[in-house]
């Protein structure tokens, strides 16, 4: 079945789903690299499992496809610049790893110090999809903090969701 979908009106469409930024990392015999994404989700916790989704067109994908490893550094609201220059708007690496505290991990891959929850994963699955990549990892270690507020992005828009107190349909 062919698509009666254009690639613009999907673009616009998914534009509007919000989802959590991350900042996905890899540290390895191939090298250092990193890149901000939405495309990031569980899928299963037998084993725990994830998936990330990198543009093909990256130079980065044979990088992370020979360190068989990455992590998945959730970010809050004080990481927008970070977000920003892992999203390409500073080209250089070393440049956009020494805008933030790293720690690392025993993997090899190095953490974001403060990000809501790091996913240190051992790639156990990459398959090209379209015009992108599908690493699928197996989570090796976490790290989380207790506090903190997801960056999210919407309408190709950094947002900041402010909580409230007390539940819903109250």
């Amino acid at each position: 079945m062919e698509s009666s979908v254009s690639r613009t009106e999907f673009r616009d469409a998914m534009a509007r789903v919000c989802a959590p930024v991350n900042v996905i990392t890899t540290n390895g015999p191939a090298g250092r690299g990193g890149f901000t994404a939405t495309a990031m989700c569980s899928v299963t916790d037998e084993p725990p499992t994830l998936l990330v989704c990198m543009n093909s067109r990256s130079a980065q994908t044979a990088m992370f496809s020979d360190n068989h490893r990455f992590c998945v550094n959730v970010l809050t609201g004080e990481h927008r610049d970070l977000a920003s220059s892992f999203a390409g708007k500073q080209s250089d690496m070393e440049a956009r790893y020494a805008a933030a505290t790293w720690i690392d991990l025993p993997s090899g891959n190095q953490a974001l110090a403060d990000a809501i929850v790091s996913f240190d994963c051992r790639i156990v699955e990459a398959r090209p999809v379209g015009t992108h990549n599908i690493f699928i990892g197996e989570v090796v270690d976490i790290r989380s903090r207790k506090d903190g507020h997801a960056l999210l992005y919407f309408d190709r828009n950094f947002v900041h969701v402010p909580t409230q107190a007390g539940s819903f349909g109250g």
